[in-house]
């Protein structure tokens, strides 16, 4: 038997309560900062750095400069276009602590295991009602899979249930390592084309596809396809996806995601271009034809979740 490390850190930049979407149950998800994919459309861009960031909001600004004196980079400064000069900017926090508005915010804390077990037990009541429990989410949580797994674990010795929203990008190791600690994996799948996918993600496909595989013959899976304009928004790709689904042993479920832009306003907040500024949302009646698709190669069908 393992014994739990509690005392194992991790960078943490957010724990949200009484979501029914990423797995079952009312659910606790706690996320992870650092991913090795630059998803073109990601709607959590302060998870890629697994280190923490500075949001700065203009609008909750008033001008009022009792940030700039505390700054041990010289990094604030009105002239500057959008104020923080992310070359100097180390992400130190000290402007936050200062800042009567919270214009300015640290996106990023070390918690240790007990640290974030701690919240959580404030919601176990949920997890017992409801048959929910704790979801690991990022970023790719697997990024930090030392940590990962001590959370999981310290989860399942409380009873309970685990479910994790992966890319799957990373080592088969670390797939048998963390996987057997999961009950539920929410396993994304963007394209099986390999040139797509690296143009898309900044990442090839090959070991995301191998652990897919991995994966379903450790644990439950749901696929989840994010449905993105100019990425896989065609019958073809999505069929793709859908036949080596049928690969993966045990998955009946596939979640469609529908491409949205509800996170472009964050990389605004981090002083960054939005890479698809120019794409449009789906509707309902653009994912129809996707829907058919899934559903005629014998899968459940979702869309949202």
């Amino acid at each position: 038997m393992n014994t739990i490390d509690y005392e194992k850190e991790g960078t943490v930049f957010d724990i949200q309560r009484y979501s029914i979407h990423d797995g079952p149950g009312v659910r606790t998800i706690v996320f992870l900062k650092g991913c090795p994919l630059r998803c073109l459309w990601c709607s959590n861009p302060e998870s890629q750095n697994p280190e923490p960031e500075l949001f700065f909001r203009p609008s909750a600004c008033i001008k009022c400069g009792q940030c700039i004196p505390v700054c041990p980079t010289n990094a604030l400064a009105y002239e500057n276009p959008g104020f923080v000069d992310r070359k100097k900017c180390i992400k130190c926090g000290e402007c936050t602590k200062v800042c009567p508005t919270e214009a300015l915010k640290r996106v990023g804390k070390r918690m240790s295991v007990a640290e974030v077990m701690q919240e959580l037990r404030k919601d176990a009541h949920h997890y017992r009602r409801s048959g929910g429990g704790v979801t690991l989410s990022g970023g790719e949580p697997l990024f930090q899979h030392a940590f990962a797994k001590q959370l999981l674990m310290a989860c399942h010795e409380q009873g309970w249930n685990t479910a994790m929203e992966t890319t799957g990008c990373t080592t088969r190791e670390i797939v048998r390592d963390v996987i057997p600690h999961v009950d539920h994996v929410l396993m994304d799948l963007k394209s099986i084309d390999p040139a797509v996918h690296q143009a898309a993600t900044g990442i090839d496909n090959r070991i995301i596809l191998e652990n897919a595989l991995c994966i379903a013959a450790l644990t439950h899976v749901v696929v989840r396809i994010p449905v993105v304009p100019g990425v896989n928004n065609n019958v073809q790709a999505i069929s793709a996806i859908g036949n080596f689904a049928k690969l993966m042993p045990g998955v009946n479920t596939v979640h469609l995601l529908p491409y949205h832009t509800y996170g472009e306003n964050k990389y605004e907040l981090l002083g960054r271009p939005y890479p698809m500024c120019d794409a449009p949302n789906l509707t309902p009646e653009d994912m129809a034809p996707f829907k058919a698709v899934v559903e005629e190669l014998g899968f459940n069908c979702v869309i949202g979740g």
